[in-house]
């Protein structure tokens, strides 16, 4: 299939194609930036659905008010949603390294790119998840749904329009940030 693509992509391009970059090459690092974007957006967004309930449920008007939680995850959000890429890239290093046995490559930048995407991801969807109208979830209150309930059933299917335009916000950020991956050698 490869060798298709390949093939096809050096004949539709061969009149204005003239670079030093082969369209084998070209393809592999389309393949590589694919591969990093798809892997840091599952577990980015597995963190920021996470990050997300947590906030929304524990903030002072939330379902289950815990002070303690919000304020302590919030800031944490907020630093790092605040640290630029290239900065977290190389702070990240260590962690990177303890956790795929490298400091280069697709699978080393796939790393700092969830740390990176998981907390932007997290606010966007926290703000998807904000809009609902508060209406909703009192009438769910009123049924006796437990707060899972209230998430799962009333809240996030409320919000999915909201929240696939912020996936795809958060998706075009990632892509820039792949960009700036190849600093650790990757794609």
């Amino acid at each position: 299939m490869r060798e298709l693509i390949v093939e096809f992509l050096t004949a539709l391009t061969a009149p204005f194609w003239h670079s030093s970059l082969s369209i084998d090459q070209f393809v592999t690092a389309m393949q590589e930036t694919l591969q990093m974007m798809f892997f840091a957006m599952l577990f980015g967004m597995i963190w920021a659905f996470l990050q997300a309930i947590i906030l929304l449920c524990t903030r002072p008007e939330g379902i289950l008010p815990n002070r303690a939680v919000y304020h302590l995850l919030s800031p944490f959000v907020n630093a790092l949603r605040s640290l630029p890429f290239i900065i977290l890239l190389i702070a990240v290093l260590p962690l990177t390294y303890f956790l795929v046995g490298t400091r280069i490559g697709i699978w080393a930048a796939i790393v700092p790119l969830t740390i990176y995407i998981g907390p932007y991801m997290g606010r966007l969807i926290e703000n998807s998840l904000l809009e609902v109208n508060p209406g909703i979830i009192e009438s769910a209150q009123a049924m006796g749904a437990t707060p899972a309930q209230i998430i799962f059933k009333f809240v996030i299917p409320e919000a999915r329009s909201s929240l696939i335009l912020n996936m795809t916000t958060a998706s075009i950020s990632l892509l820039g940030a792949t960009a700036m991956a190849g600093a650790a050698g990757a794609g």
